[in-house]
């Protein structure tokens, strides 16, 4: 999912979608007609950790959705932050928790939400207390983790073959135990 772009946000004038030929081959983008600004729509990176706490992984559900479902703590980086600096912040601002070691799981193509997914593996300590932003959390044996068919649950699936574990996946729709 893109933010959708109408006008341009220098001269406020109707974006057009413009086909042209790149190196790549033709790609349609979204182009002012009055002055060239071009809208890239460029994937953002979005960090993402695999939270060991207390020899089980923490995943949590966020307060604006209205399924029951649980996932990674996530977030985006920040200007100017290291992808390891900004997912230790995110850990930090939404569980409370001290991120002692960070470890790349991998990276990830979200194309839905137009994301590129940077997963850690991260071993915390501290007292969980949660943001605003989650609603509740649940602390998981690694071998009862259900992995979600998209995103970072392919992730949450590759630190888990990592561990020796073959990943379960969910149904779409189907809820945690």
């Amino acid at each position: 999912m893109s933010h959708e772009f109408r006008f341009c946000p220098q001269c406020a004038t109707p974006l057009a979608m413009r086909s042209e030929m790149e190196d790549s081959g033709e790609t349609s983008r979204l182009r002012c007609p009055a002055c060239d600004f071009t809208h890239w729509n460029n994937p953002t990176p979005v960090l993402a950790a695999v939270v060991e706490y207390q020899g089980r992984i923490l995943l949590a559900r966020n307060a604006a959705w209205e399924n029951r479902m649980f996932a990674l703590i996530t977030g985006f980086m920040e200007a100017g932050e290291k992808p390891q600096d900004g997912i230790a912040r995110e850990i930090r601002e939404e569980t409370n928790l001290e991120a002692v070691s960070l470890d790349l799981i991998g990276v990830y193509d979200f194309q839905r939400m137009n994301q590129v997914l940077i997963a850690y593996h991260a071993v915390c300590t501290g007292e969980v207390k949660l943001s605003p932003e989650l609603a509740e959390y649940k602390l998981f044996e690694f071998d009862k983790l259900k992995c979600w068919p998209a995103g970072t649950g392919y992730a949450l699936a590759d630190w888990l073959r990592s561990r020796g574990h073959e990943p379960q996946f969910m149904a779409w729709g189907e809820q945690p135990a």
